[in-house]
C-alpha cells in the first residue's frame, strides 16, 4: 500500500522497472532475452495487485513493445530504450486521460442536471493525484466541477480500514481549497435521505465487459443506497481499467488484505483495539452491478 489506487499502481510499476533497465551497465544477453528478462518482472509485478486491471493492462501492452523491438534489433540496449520511452508514454497518457475525464465529467453532470445550479457530490475511496498519474478521475471530475464555479461541496467518506479518504482525498481537497467534508463510512445512507447530495461518484480498479465494477469496498453499499435515494451513481476510470475478456464482475478476482486492518487502529498501523482471537473476513474490493451504476465516464 506505499502505492495504491490502480491507474498509479500501473505507472509506477512501469516507471521503476524504467529506470531498472536504464541503469543496466553490462547486460549480457540478446535483445530475445532482454525481452524476456522484462516480460518475467512484469508478470511478477502483476501477481502483487491481482483485483487493479491497469497493471496487467500496462503489463500486456509493455510486452508486446518489447517483443516487438526485439524481433527488429540485435541490441539489448535499443530493447531497453524502447521499454523505458513506452514507459514515460503511459505516464503522459494517464495525466491527458485523467483531465479529459474530469473535463467531461463536470459537462456531463451539468447537462444532465441544467436546473441545478451548483452541485454537492461524495465520493468514496480516493481517486485523485495520489492515485493515478496526475489530476484524478472522480476527483478530478469533482476538480473540474469546482474550477467552473458550480460545486456547492465535495464529500468524502473515511474509507475504513485503511482509511484512503480521510487520510489522502480529505488532503486533496483541503490542498486545492475545495469546499469540502469528510463523513463516516456509515453516515452515507444517512447523508443521502437528508437530500444534500447532487451525485455519488467514484473511480473504478476493475470493469468487466457487461459493465459490473470493482472498486474499494463499500462501492456496492453506496449505490444501493443512492438507487433508494434515487441519487445519480457514476463511475468515472480509464479506459485501462476496462477488462473486455471479463464477462461480468463475478469473474473479477477481489484482493482481501490484512486482518491486521481491522484488529488494529489506523488502518492496521496503530495499536490492537478487537479483541484477540476474533476472525476477520477483510475484502479490499468489492464488485457493484452495472444496473446499480447511472453511467461511466471513461
Amino acid at each position: 500500500m506505499v502505492v495504491r489506487g490502480a491507474p498509479a499502481i500501473a505507472v509506477a510499476a512501469a516507471l521503476s522497472l524504467a529506470v531498472e533497465v536504464a541503469n543496466f551497465k553490462d547486460f549480457n544477453g540478446t535483445s530475445e532475452e532482454a525481452a524476456s528478462f522484462i516480460e518475467l518482472i512484469l508478470e511478477y509485478l502483476v501477481s502483487s495487485r491481482p483485483t487493479a486491471v491497469n497493471l496487467s493492462d500496462a503489463a500486456k501492452k509493455l510486452i508486446e513493445i518489447t517483443s516487438n523491438a526485439a524481433s527488429t534489433t540485435i541490441m539489448p540496449e535499443s530493447v531497453f530504450q524502447a521499454y523505458i520511452e513506452a514507459a514515460e508514454i503511459m505516464l503522459d497518457d494517464d495525466v491527458a486521460s485523467n483531465k479529459a475525464i474530469g473535463s467531461y465529467g463536470s459537462r456531463f453532470l451539468q447537462d444532465q442536471r441544467k436546473i441545478v445550479p451548483r452541485f454537492s457530490v461524495l465520493t468514496h475511496c480516493n481517486t485523485g493525484s495520489l492515485a493515478t498519474a496526475g489530476y484524478g478521475t472522480a476527483l478530478g471530475v469533482i476538480c473540474a466541477l469546482h474550477a467552473e464555479g458550480v460545486l456547492e461541496r465535495a464529500y468524502c467518506t473515511e474509507t475504513r480500514p485503511f482509511n484512503q479518504g480521510s487520510r489522502l482525498t480529505a488532503f486533496e481537497l483541503v490542498h486545492y481549497k475545495i469546499p469540502a467534508t469528510l463523513i463516516a463510512d456509515s453516515a452515507a445512507a444517512a447523508l443521502m435521505k437528508e437530500s444534500r447530495l447532487s451525485a455519488v461518484i467514484v473511480g473504478a480498479d476493475h470493469v468487466a465487459a457487461n459493465g459490473d465494477t470493482a472498486n474499494k469496498i463499500r462501492t456496492y453499499s453506496l449505490a444501493l443506497c443512492a438507487m433508494h435515494h434515487h441519487i445519480p451513481f457514476y463511475v468515472a476510470a480509464s479506459l485501462s481499467s476496462i477488462d473486455l475478456s471479463l464477462s461480468s464482475g463475478e469473474e473479477i478476482v477481489i484482493e482481501e488484505r490484512s486482518a491486521k486492518e481491522l484488529l488494529h487502529s489506523r488502518g492496521g498501523l496503530g495499536e490492537q483495539v478487537a479483541a484477540s482471537g476474533i476472525l476477520v473476513w477483510n475484502p479490499a474490493f468489492d464488485v457493484t452491478p452495472a444496473y446499480l451504476i447511472t453511467g461511466c465516464h471513461y
